[in-house]
């Protein structure tokens, strides 16, 4: 009788630690520690995709202003996963620049740590270049392809468990926004930082529209040649060799020289309120 009763509890003890076990192994799946297992049930996967392009619309890149988003950035970042992000806001669409730290599993689709864009070993040398030794770096950069956290350089790469994770937190914090678009790539997000640094400097980007324009549609669109970078587009303009374009939008409402002369004032009421409405997402 002691023998039974000895086993029935060890059996009760190996049920409730497999138990115990599969509920823990499932938590971690549902939670953003996991990006690649798409377990059925897992809340990342339920409901329809909220990132990349739903419209179809050719011009949806075309955007009228674009603005630095704070608070989104700062959302975005707190995922497992993610090291940083910058989210630029416009009066369409979210543009997300990812920095990944590798702290969740199935970040990318495909490759693993094989596929790591960055080598980190110069850390354990002491130097910045492990191929050549050397130390100097360009500090302006956030990410660099040694001694870095980490870029993916093709946007499709990136696990869609965590593109679907890091759009519901921009629609919900940005419910008007009508498409979001996802990228880690290396230049995109350095790019989309020197924009921020404008931003977080009080200088405004209206007269980078077209430039910003540029970038995303050749990141997310394939369209047109490799954008320059701001920071020569600044030096062009400092030397007076490049004056800041005005949205083709701006343009039609821009008021003729006669209608200045007679006193004419273009209404700016229509981007006061699409800015207004924003604000209340930054």
């Amino acid at each position: 009788m002691r023998y039974r009763t000895t086993a029935i509890l060890l059996s009760v003890i190996i049920a409730l630690a497999a138990t115990t076990g599969c509920n823990y192994v499932r938590r971690v799946q549902d939670s953003d520690l996991d990006y690649g297992s798409r377990q059925k049930g897992d809340p990342k996967t339920i409901g329809s995709k909220m990132y990349g392009s739903t419209t179809n619309d050719p011009r949806q890149h075309d955007n009228r202003y674009f603005e630095y988003s704070r608070a989104l950035s700062s959302e975005v970042a707190k995922l497992n996963g993610v090291a940083t992000s910058v989210v630029m806001l416009t009066d369409k669409n979210a543009y997300v620049g990812l920095v990944l730290d590798w702290t969740a599993v199935g970040t990318l689709r495909s490759g693993g740590r094989a596929s790591r864009e960055q080598n980190n070993t110069g850390m354990n040398e002491g130097v910045y270049n492990a191929d050549t030794g050397s130390s100097y770096w360009d500090n302006r950069k956030m990410v660099t392809p040694y001694n870095s956290y980490f870029s993916v350089n093709d946007l499709n790469q990136i696990s869609g468990e965590l593109k679907q994770s890091v759009a519901v937190i921009v629609r919900r914090l940005a419910p008007a926004v009508e498409e979001v678009h996802i990228s880690a790539n290396m230049d995109f997000v350095n790019e989309l930082v020197e924009y921020a640094k404008e931003s977080w400097a009080g200088r405004p980007l209206e007269p980078y529209t077209e430039a910003f324009n540029r970038l995303v549609k050749y990141q997310f669109a394939g369209v047109g040649d490799v954008p320059a970078p701001l920071q020569r587009i600044k030096e062009r303009r400092a030397a007076g060799a490049d004056k800041p374009s005005i949205p083709p939008q701006e343009e039609k409402t821009r008021p003729s020289e006669a209608q200045r002369a007679a006193g004419a004032q273009r209404s700016s009421a229509p981007d006061t309120l699409i800015r207004t409405g924003q604000q209340q997402y930054k």
